[in-house]
């Protein structure tokens, strides 16, 4: 199943790609990571021992979602937050 397109049966229908795209998982998920970098610089600037590296390592990971992952951690947690939470961590090891 395609995560960049919003998955919906009315979908297809009426809506064009652009929304589809607009809604998607991929996006969905891209924004929050991109909340969780901005988040980093700003408990780095605020003296939190948060290395550039680091940040670079969220911020060059944003869109390398592994969905089945998220949905794992998703089963064990059962809180989708966290899910993508740890599966962040995943792909970004030295961030973590």
């Amino acid at each position: 199943m395609s995560k960049d397109r919003y998955q919906n049966p009315l979908t297809d229908r009426y809506a064009s790609d652009e929304m589809a795209q607009l809604w998607s998982a991929q996006r969905k998920f891209s924004t929050w990571r991109q909340m969780w970098v901005a988040l980093a610089e700003s408990q780095q600037a605020l003296g939190l021992d948060i290395s550039d590296t680091q940040i670079a390592e969220l911020r060059n990971n944003i869109d390398e979602i592994d969905f089945d992952a998220a949905g794992k951690y998703e089963r064990e947690l059962r809180h989708d937050v966290m899910a993508h939470v740890h599966a962040f961590g995943d792909v970004c090891p030295d961030a973590r």
